[in-house]
């Protein structure tokens, strides 16, 4: 471990708090910020995306269980943090499982002795890191939980010095590389360490060797979990000095159809995805290959970005049940109208305009019948109440002889509403609908009966040609009478009036009556359907006015909430809509 203490320091902390090993100077703390000022101030995809999440879970809060969107928070927490952070710097941590020679690799890289390397297992106990160029690494190695100890800066003096084969150190300035202890570790502390750092890392190399390639735990456990991460992920089969040119070529192969049946695309024939290496450390096989293959990702700078897309995706992907339904969301026409009319015949409104039809036929019948009768009466329909009978509609009579709204109707109509309204969305947008309605149900038999008061036209003055048809009824009558007396006078002798005049007049007399009296039941029947027709009318528009204030409105607001949010997924989802 010499060369440790004579080439390597670890990187201190200075009191700016970047790395202060050699080549960290007063820049250091300027490199820092302008690296963080970037990722927070361009507006970029990655960042429009994440800003419509931020107001996709503002808004869902109150709607979502809170267990649902843990993940994405914690997410936004995540992009905040690493943007925030120098992004000139790419962190590529090393995993693998024991004996994979993940720690051999990690040196071979660095061309140092960094890592201890031995029989025993597990040698690595916790996580190291070398930065090539230190300045402004230290906020991520913090945000790492590195420990100082095992922090290192490469000095540039030592570019092209190699006490273990690898190749140049060119395109490497901006690395961050990282050796975890094993993941199949007998230490649960080791394990969460390696979870942990995975969760916040760059880009990752699998270690892999070929005894342990195909080990169900890492392809159950981290690969085929973060098989999303394939653009920022490299597989290195490790160790293949042990086997034979042939073998090694057949254990690829088989490693290739491994990864892709956890679902990890790979990156061959230029295509984007994961990149799978060959690697021997004792013959330096295929370590300049791996150097090179971790230059592009550090000259690309956005492998932190990549990393959080594919996070992104991963999140939004797990919300999807949330916001997106089957099939379009909102209130038809159908259930609007539908609705109406329920509570239309929750209170009555068709046997309302019935009951005051027939009311004023038989006000006109009455004053315009052949009888006896008053010159001027009131016409005391038109009204909810006015009907001298009990509508035969579904609503009831309440306190004081009022007309009630009917419950049950009422309740019914409002379970279909939200019924339609909330058909083909997620469940909890369709809660919240069935929700809103309830609400909006508990006082809607109440608003419904004060409505059907308030619609109450009271007393119709019956038309003055009512009172001219009675006094004309009268007068018939009267002359019917006066013919009668006047015909029996006549046919005892007494009078030298002709007979026949008598007893036309008595024919007119009474035949006039009744002939008048269809006259006007004819003329009666249009005022009589249109006074029906607008009390039945006026209880439907108050009705309407109810349902729409205490139904229709919150659940509208809902369905509007959820377009918003849905708009917001899409946009968190797919980028799809610019900033």
């Amino acid at each position: 471990m010499c060369l440790v203490t004579t080439t390597v320091e670890p990187a201190r902390r200075g009191p700016s708090g970047t790395a202060s090993g050699t080549g960290a100077g007063p820049g250091a703390e300027t490199g820092a910020r302008a690296g963080g000022g970037f990722g927070t101030t361009r507006r970029d995809p990655l960042q429009r995306r994440v800003d419509a999440l931020g107001e996709l879970l503002g808004l869902s809060r109150t709607r979502v269980e809170p267990d649902a969107l843990v993940a994405a928070g914690a997410l936004l927490d995540r992009v905040a943090e690493r943007r925030r952070l120098s992004l000139d710097h790419t962190v590529v941590a090393l995993a693998g499982a024991t004996g994979s020679g993940k720690s051999s690799l990690f040196n071979a890289l660095t061309g140092l002795e960094l890592s201890e390397v031995g029989v025993r297992r597990p040698t690595t106990g916790e996580p190291f890191a070398c930065a090539w160029d230190p300045r402004g690494a230290a906020p991520l190695l913090d945000r790492l939980g590195i420990a100082p100890h095992a922090r290192f800066a490469r000095r540039s003096l030592l570019d092209g010095v190699h006490t273990r084969p690898g190749g140049s150190d060119a395109g490497l300035t901006g690395l961050v590389l990282l050796d975890l202890p094993d993941h199949d570790s007998a230490t649960d502390e080791h394990r969460r360490q390696v979870d942990r750092v995975l969760e916040l890392v760059d880009a990752v190399v699998w270690v892999v060797d070929p005894e342990k390639y195909a080990d169900a735990a890492l392809h159950e456990r981290y690969l085929r979990p973060l098989a999303g991460l394939a653009d920022v992920s490299l597989v290195v089969l490790n160790q293949v000095d042990r086997l034979p040119t042939e073998a090694a070529e057949a254990v690829l192969d088989d490693l290739r159809g491994l990864l892709d049946e956890d679902g990890l695309a790979l990156g061959e024939h230029g295509e984007a995805g994961a990149v799978v290496l060959a690697t021997s450390v004792l013959t330096g096989e295929g370590v300049a290959e791996l150097r090179a293959a971790l230059g592009e990702v550090v000259a690309a700078r956005d492998a932190a970005d990549r990393r959080l897309t594919a996070d992104l995706d991963d999140v939004t992907e797990r919300l999807r049940p949330v916001y997106v339904g089957h099939g379009a969301a909102g209130l038809t026409d159908a259930a609007r109208e539908g609705f109406v009319a329920r509570l239309a015949d929750a209170v009555g409104a068709e046997a309302v305009g019935r009951t005051t039809e027939r009311d004023w036929t038989d006000a006109g019948r009455k004053a315009c019948g052949v009888r006896w009768g008053r010159v001027r009466r009131p016409f005391t329909g038109g009204g909810v109440s006015g009907g001298a009978e009990t509508p035969t509609g579904p609503g009831g009579w309440g306190e004081g002889g009022r007309l009630s709204a009917a419950r049950p109707v009422v309740a019914e109509a409002t379970r279909s509403l939200a019924e339609a309204a909330a058909e083909g969305l997620p469940q909890p947008w369709a809660n919240a609908v069935h929700e809103a309605a309830r609400r909006g149900e508990r006082g809607l038999p109440e608003a419904l009966d004060a409505a059907m008061e308030k619609a109450d036209s009271g007393t119709v003055a019956a038309p003055r040609w009512w009172s001219a048809v009675a006094l004309t009824q009268w007068c018939l009558a009267l002359l019917a009478a006066v013919a009668a007396v006047a015909f029996v006078v006549t046919a005892a002798g007494t009078s030298s009036v002709p007979l026949w005049v008598p007893a036309a007049l008595c024919g007119v007399g009474l035949a006039g009556g009744p002939v008048l009296s269809w006259v006007c039941r004819s003329v009666n029947r249009a005022p009589a359907r249109r006074l029906g027709q607008q009390a039945e009318r006026a209880l439907r528009d108050a009705a309407a006015d109810c349902g729409r204030a205490r139904v229709l409105e919150p659940v509208a607001a809902e369905l509007l909430r959820y377009e918003e949010v849905r708009d917001q997924y899409g946009v968190a989802a797919l980028g799809a809509a610019e900033g």
